[in-house]
This record gives C-alpha cells, sequence and structure tokens, in this order.
C-alpha cells in the first residue's frame, strides 16, 4: 500500500511546530502527524520533552530517521544545573496543585511540569503554524492564537471528560475546557481520533466537527512482524490478548476476569504492561481455580516490537467504560493495533467502539459493558469454532488494510492544515 499523501501548494518550505510537552517515542500520534507532515514537504520540529539524556538520543535519533526534528524544551543530561532545573520544576508543578486544592485557584503549573519552557520555545520558533497536543500544549496553543498565530489543535482525548471520579477532583476541568472551547471554535484548523468524539465536541462547543483522523498504525508496519512465539506456550489453545501501559483498575480488565466463570470453551489469557502496587494480589483473588495457569503478565515492550507480540494471539480485548465520557467516544490504539495485527477483536460497546465495527465487517464483536455473561458469549462463539475465529481475524485485518491504517488517514491530516496556510493569516 502507498501512501496517499500530496505535497504542500507552498514553493517554500513552511514550518510546522508541534507543541506536546512529552517524549517523542512515547506519543505514537503526535509521531505520526510530524512523519505525515514532513513527508509532505513542511519543516517539522516536535517541541516535547525527553525525561533523561537516554530518552533525548532515542527521540532525536527517531526524529531524524523521519525527516523532522525535536526538540526538548527542558534540559537533560548530568550536571547540577539540569537537577536544580528538574527540582524547581517539581516544585513549581506541587505549587500549582497546591494553589488548586487550597484555594480552587485553577492554574497552568497544574498541567504538567514543562509547560512554562514549551510556552517560551515555542514563542521562539516562528513557525508558520502551530499544532497543540495534551494538556500543556493546549494553554500554550492558546497563548500563540491569541497573539495572532495560526494555531490549531489536535483532540487526542477529551481531556476536560477525561479519567474516573477520584483522578478528576485534582484536575484543573474548568481551566481545560476553556482551553478546549477557545481552540475549537478559534484555532485555524482540530482533529480528533473519532467521528463520535468529533459529533460530541461540536455539540458540548458550538463548534465545527473536528476533522477525523484514525489513530491508527502504518499498513506497512506487517512488514516487520517477526513471527516468533515469545508470549504463548501452549499454541494449541486460542488465546486472548490485552495491554496497555498501565495495569491497573478502571481499564476494562474487570470486566474479562469476571467472564471467566461464565465462558464454556478453554483459552488462554495473555495480559500485557506494568502492574500498579497491589493489582497481582487483586487480580490473584479473582482468577477461578480453573483458569489459574492460564492467565500470563507480560512486562511492556518497545514500540518496535508491540505489533509483532500482539499477533501472536488470536482475540484482542477492548473493555472500555462507557461511564468516562472520553472513553465512550474516543478509539483507543490498542483496538487499532489488534485490527493491524489480524485479531479478532471483542470489544465494549462504547459509541467510539461501535463506529469501528460497523466498519469492521465482522472483525469486531461488542458487548455490553459490565455484563461479564454477554462478553463470555461473545468470547464463546469464537472460541467454539476454528472456522469463526478464522474468519473474524481476516475480517480484521481486512479492515484494517481497508480504513484502519495510518496511509488511509494522512490525506486528511495534510489537508486540514493546508486550508488555513492557503488562506491570509489575520
Amino acid at each position: 500500500m502507498t501512501s496517499a499523501v500530496g505535497g504542500s501548494n507552498s514553493p517554500q518550505k513552511r514550518r510546522v511546530a508541534i507543541l506536546t510537552a512529552a517524549s517523542l517515542s512515547q506519543n505514537p500520534r503526535a509521531f505520526k502527524e510530524a512523519e505525515t507532515f514532513a513527508h509532505a514537504g513542511f519543516e517539522v520540529v516536535v517541541y516535547g520533552a525527553s525525561s533523561d539524556a537516554d530518552q533525548l538520543q532515542t527521540d532525536v535519533e527517531l526524529a531524524d530517521r523521519h525527516s523532522f526534528s525535536f526538540r526538548s524544551v527542558v534540559p537533560v543530561g548530568r550536571g547540577a544545573k539540569p537537577a536544580l532545573l528538574s527540582i524547581w520544576r517539581r516544585i513549581r508543578t506541587r505549587a500549582g496543585i497546591d494553589l488548586s486544592r487550597y484555594f480552587h485557584i485553577e492554574n497552568a503549573w497544574q498541567l504538567g511540569p514543562a509547560v512554562v519552557e514549551l510556552a517560551k520555545q515555542a514563542r521562539k520558533a516562528k513557525a508558520d503554524y502551530y499544532i497543540a497536543h495534551l494538556e500543556q500544549g493546549l494553554w500554550v496553543g492558546v497563548q500563540l492564537c491569541r497573539s495572532g498565530c495560526r494555531v490549531g489543535i489536535d483532540m487526542e482525548d477529551w481531556y476536560s471528560e477525561d479519567l474516573l471520579p477520584e483522578a478528576r477532583k485534582s484536575r484543573p476541568l474548568q481551566l481545560l475546557r476553556g482551553l478546549e472551547r477557545e481552540l475549537l471554535t478559534r484555532g485555524a484548523h482540530a482533529t480528533c481520533p473519532s467521528l463520535a468524539m468529533s459529533d460530541a465536541l461540536a455539540r458540548e462547543f458550538g463548534c465545527h466537527k473536528p476533522t477525523v483522523v484514525y489513530n491508527a498504525f502504518p499498513w506497512s508496519d506487517r512488514q516487520f512482524i517477526d513471527g516468533l512465539s515469545k508470549d504463548r506456550g501452549d499454541c494449541g489453545l486460542p488465546s486472548i490478548h490485552w495491554f496497555s501501559q498501565t495495569l491497573g483498575h478502571g481499564r476494562g480488565l474487570e470486566d474479562l476476569i469476571a467472564a471467566l466463570p461464565f465462558l464454556n470453551h478453554e483459552a488462554q489469557i495473555h495480559i500485557r504492561g506494568k502492574p500498579v502496587i497491589g493489582f497481582e494480589s487483586w487480580l490473584t483473588h479473582r482468577i477461578p481455580e480453573p483458569w489459574r495457569g492460564r492467565i500470563k503478565i507480560h512486562p511492556l515492550v518497545s514500540n518496535a516490537e508491540l505489533l509483532s507480540r500482539i499477533a501472536e494471539h488470536d482475540i484482542g480485548f477492548a473493555g472500555e467504560t462507557p461511564l468516562i465520557r472520553s472513553r465512550e467516544v474516543t478509539i483507543t490504539n490498542k483496538i487499532l493495533h489488534y485490527l493491524l495485527a489480524g485479531l479478532a477483536v471483542v470489544a465494549s460497546e462504547t459509541a467510539g467502539q461501535r463506529e469501528v465495527a460497523m466498519q469492521s465487517s465482522g472483525g469486531v464483536f461488542l458487548y455490553p459493558s459490565g455484563n461479564p455473561s454477554a462478553l463470555a458469549a461473545c468470547l464463546d462463539a469464537l472460541l467454539r469454532s476454528t472456522e469463526a475465529l478464522r474468519g473474524a481475524k481476516c475480517a480484521a485485518l481486512a479492515a484494517a488494510e481497508r480504513t484502519f491504517c495510518w496511509e488511509r488517514q494522512e490525506r486528511s491530516l495534510v489537508e486540514a492544515i493546508n486550508c488555513p496556510l492557503r488562506s491570509p493569516a489575520e
């Protein structure tokens, strides 16, 4: 499959600055965006924040390999100055949280430790176009927009509507909501990862519907699948896979574990991620006796290896909760990775995942979130029949090639900024 991206209409390279204040290697959506704009003929700089010297080297080399630049807005390395500045950023963030907690003053310092540095570097960038990502990027994007710069927004998540209630208590929700409103209504363009989110944002803020750019991965990544079996021991049993950066509560695993007593057919379950404290104990106490020994926890792997490890399995599980508004309308990396790896998918019925199922023609099976018996029925329908499982896997892979791969998303992304760049600056 070849890319459908066209170049910029300008005879000179326009500079695009992507604002994240995050590590490039840990922000795949910003990375794919930067690579796409670079290949379309723009000069691209990602303003992120690397955690240490090794991470900075990884981020810089990753950008260099794909024809754009990465700049960490915070200094890293050995020596007194980087260490003192790191301490100061932590103090500043703590002060911001305390200002909100004790005096009810929401502030930019709550958004992340590099927000001030990101703003300084963005002002120096003198880019033709800025794209705000993540919470810190939103705040900086608003400041630039107010000063007359062309600024767009990528709503990777609906930040003011994300996370469980206990985590939201310490979030500057009104500040985030105001930043979202301003960039969505006044910004030069907006993108988001699903039609469901686009519709919801337009209703909520009275803005134009953001352009939908599915957070898919390149079809070309399939050529690097290594074909190894590192996760699975017994390849005779079908395998169910789930992964996340963090293994903890509120991420959908509760449904899968609760469904085990209702399952009539055997399978392996492979879980990948970094467990929070107490997770393994929680899991052990909830696994039915017949399933002990058939549930494996695996450590995180690099982004380069992840698709290979997913492709070892047969069924990908995506149990998002509809009780978190952002989770209800988004489409996560997880489900799109499953499709690209050629796994049949069983997913909770959120608006975002329903959108994927409607375009996957038998590759995605939905169940009502919080209903373990219905989940078990979906899994059993695949586990009981080798032919049904094979057909679902083929349908999933076809959906990835047809719609849910990055090569199918690039043209919409480039056109989203080409339109405002053709217009004169205000």
